[in-house]
């Protein structure tokens, strides 16, 4: 049987941590960015974890 391929959008969008755990950019900083505040936008910057819920959905698309 062949390999399974990595879903290609979810490998460019997540990313693994040295202790396994997958880690996402926030939404909301690409357009509109005036209406935001400066302190709304830096925050934006900022990596976040992927969420317990999705975590395991998220780790077969990266396989």
């Amino acid at each position: 049987m062949p390999k399974m391929k990595s879903n290609r959008g979810a490998a460019k969008t997540f990313r693994k941590t040295g202790s396994g755990k997958i880690k996402r950019n926030k939404a909301y900083k690409s357009h509109i960015l005036t209406s935001k505040s400066r302190t709304r936008k830096r925050n934006l910057r900022k990596g976040v974890l992927v969420s317990k819920a999705d975590e395991k959905r998220v780790a077969i698309m990266l396989q």
